[in-house]
């Protein structure tokens, strides 16, 4: 069964829906961002202090301290598993559309590496491997990045079937 190029030849409905879930789930997605943006300031530092707490800083104008064991796992365990899910409903929606089989197959594969990279580089943060946080950084950059452009190439194909 040949599935690429389908999604554009769906019905109107149904391409309506798949549009109205993608923008949904960016809605949620870049939520969350705004989270990690209030929470780490989206630098290498916050990163550390967010998850190693700032104890040490006398002059921190907000006291964080390092988070529990059971705190870190909890995080990991949700993000990776809600996010691989994510990750895959994308990955099988982009195998449908009209994009080259090159840039698909980085698409499809690169958020899987970067959410293990990013979820994982947290537990190893967490251990004390601080240069740690800019393998979090870099992928967490990758991540946001692929999901942007793989919504865009989704909605690219259900919104404008014809063009190419």
């Amino acid at each position: 069964m040949n599935l690429k190029g389908l999604l554009s030849q769906l019905p109107r409905d149904l391409r309506i829906l798949v549009s109205c879930f993608i923008i949904v789930l960016n809605v949620g997605f870049f939520t969350g961002f705004n989270f990690v943006r209030v929470s780490t300031s989206l630098n290498a530092d916050g990163i550390e202090k967010n998850y190693l707490g700032n104890e040490s800083d006398e002059s921190a104008e907000i006291m964080q301290f390092k988070k529990s064991e059971k705190d870190i796992l909890t995080l990991i365990h949700n993000h990776i598993l809600s996010l691989a899910l994510v990750f895959f409903v994308l990955s099988v929606l982009l195998y449908m559309t009209k994009v080259p089989d090159t840039l698909k197959t980085f698409l499809m594969l690169e958020p899987f590496a970067s959410l293990v990279l990013t979820f994982g580089g947290i537990y190893v943060l967490w251990t004390g491997v601080l240069w740690f946080k800019y393998v979090i950084m870099i992928s967490g950059i990758f991540m946001v990045f692929s999901l942007i452009l793989i919504s865009i190439l989704i909605l690219k194909d259900c919104l404008f079937p014809k063009v190419r």
